[in-house]
């Protein structure tokens, strides 16, 4: 089993930054990819940034430019920096992590418990 903790999130005004972090805990595992996801209320969720465990990234068009993805695989943490906030950007993010778990083997997808993001005009 494995969890996965989200921090970061907060209130800023527009053109402030957030850095947002989830690390992933628990029994023997590796990850593969990981990614951050945003969901507004009575809307889908929707992919902001994804990273492959090679560093290879895939960016929303709605954020290119202004935010970036990395991990650390040695903390089994993966990050959002969120430059140029704006208030559209406003929603609550989500980590997702695809992990190989060893005992039992399996593969399996895992979700953070989410965390808000406020942006004020």
């Amino acid at each position: 089993q494995v969890q996965l903790v989200e921090s970061g999130g907060g209130l800023v005004q527009a053109g402030g930054f957030l850095r947002l972090s989830c690390a992933a805990s628990g029994s023997t595992f590796s990850v593969n990819s990981m990614g951050w996801y945003r969901q507004a209320p009575g809307k889908q969720r929707e992919l902001v940034a994804g990273i492959s465990s090679r560093g290879s990234t895939n960016i929303a068009d709605s954020v290119k430019g202004r935010f970036t993805i990395s991990r650390d695989n040695a903390k089994n943490t993966v990050y959002l920096q969120m430059n140029t906030l704006k208030p559209e950007d406003t929603d609550v993010y989500y980590c997702n992590a695809d992990v190989n778990e060893l005992y039992p083997s399996r593969r399996s997808i895992y979700w953070g418990q989410g965390t808000q993001v406020t942006v004020s005009s």
